[in-house]
């Protein structure tokens, strides 16, 4: 096979086990999502997997299960991972050696594992085994949207990184603005954005381990907060829903229809927010509230990523994101691609 050929189907493959960790991107905490696929020697793809849930099989395995379920184990040739194969045990078997025990030659990762007691490990031992490990980062501009599928790859693992290395929730900031630039639904309106945009806001929720938001966005709006336009992941656990409020006064009929489907805490200390979420297992997490809380987010620095939905005069929106790191998880979202690109990243 040309290197031509290896690069187009190394891409393929990238996309295809980006697309089956997307699907369970929310609902893996504290582990991150991630993605496998498996090659045969002409580069068809064989099989994907995903990690579905902490406490369950890695990506590699469950794509290793689906070839060895259909006879295909002996053609497995190519692995392609999102993230570097595990080489400890832990409630699960080390990836490394699920690999090994196939004729697999050459194993293509895109991102190294953030742990820095195990950073490494995997690729390593896949080495010191004989098998070819190839970086999908240094060779990105030969692979057909290489830096697209990095940076998705990248955004898969951000939050992760976040609560493993600094033990913060990764704080998504979604704000919703009219033509005016005010936060202010028309009179009679709970929303002044299209349903594209809603959508958008559901899959967000779908996608994050908790939500964040304001007292006084409370009292003012009775937000839901839940997933309604689609369909969450199957038996997930009630998130986190954190109320920012020094008085923790809101309605009681709000309350009980919260608890009954968020695990609903207050805090009086927005500071404490990133923390006390990480010591949760929250990845990430969305802050959907209303002006004075998300200023004093900002002028404390305790978001990672802004969104920003403006709402243009022919009724149609903008998408903005403002970054403070690198990468972002909002990479993942095939609408916001245009606008992580062209985001300003304040890299801290």
């Amino acid at each position: 096979m040309t290197d031509r050929s290896v690069y187009l189907q190394a891409g393929k493959a990238f996309h295809a086990a980006i697309a089956e960790a997307r699907r369970f991107v929310g609902a893996t905490a504290p582990n991150p999502p991630v993605g496998c696929a498996l090659l045969d020697a002409e580069g068809a793809i064989l099989a994907v997997g995903a990690h579905h849930r902490a406490g369950t099989p890695h990506a590699e395995a469950n794509a290793l299960r689906s070839c060895a379920e259909r006879g295909l184990t002996d053609r497995i040739a190519t692995a392609i991972v999102t993230l570097e194969p595990c080489n400890h045990t832990g409630r699960t078997p080390p990836c490394s050696e699920g690999l090994l025990a196939t004729p697999v030659k050459t194993i293509w990762i895109a991102c190294a594992d953030p742990n820095p007691k195990v950073a490494g490990g995997g690729a390593a031992r896949l080495e010191a085994d004989g098998r070819e490990v190839r970086w999908l980062e240094r060779e990105q501009h030969h692979i057909p949207d290489g830096p697209t599928l990095l940076m998705q790859c990248q955004g898969l693992i951000a939050p992760f990184i976040r609560w493993s290395v600094e033990q913060r929730a990764w704080l998504t900031v979604k704000q919703a603005v009219n033509i005016d630039g005010l936060m202010v639904p028309p009179t009679g309106r709970t929303t002044f954005t299209s349903n594209a945009a809603l959508d958008l806001a559901h899959r967000l929720r779908r996608a994050t381990d908790a939500v964040v938001t304001a007292g006084g966005t409370v009292r003012a709006d009775l937000p839901g907060l839940d997933v309604r336009r689609i369909d969450d992941h199957t038996g997930r656990k009630p998130r986190m829903l954190v109320v920012c409020s020094r008085t923790r006064e809101v309605p009681q009929n709000w309350l009980s229809m919260a608890e009954r489907r968020f695990d609903v805490i207050f805090s009086d200390s927005v500071e404490e927010v990133p923390q006390r979420l990480a010591k949760a297992g929250v990845l990430w997490a969305l802050v959907e509230a209303g002006p004075t809380l998300l200023g004093e987010l900002r002028g404390r620095s305790l978001w990672d990523d802004w969104l920003r939905i403006a709402v243009r005069s022919d009724g149609n929106e903008d998408f903005s994101v403002e970054r403070r790191h690198d990468v972002t998880p909002l990479a993942l979202f095939d609408e916001l691609a245009g606008a992580v690109l062209a985001g300003r990243s304040e890299c801290v």
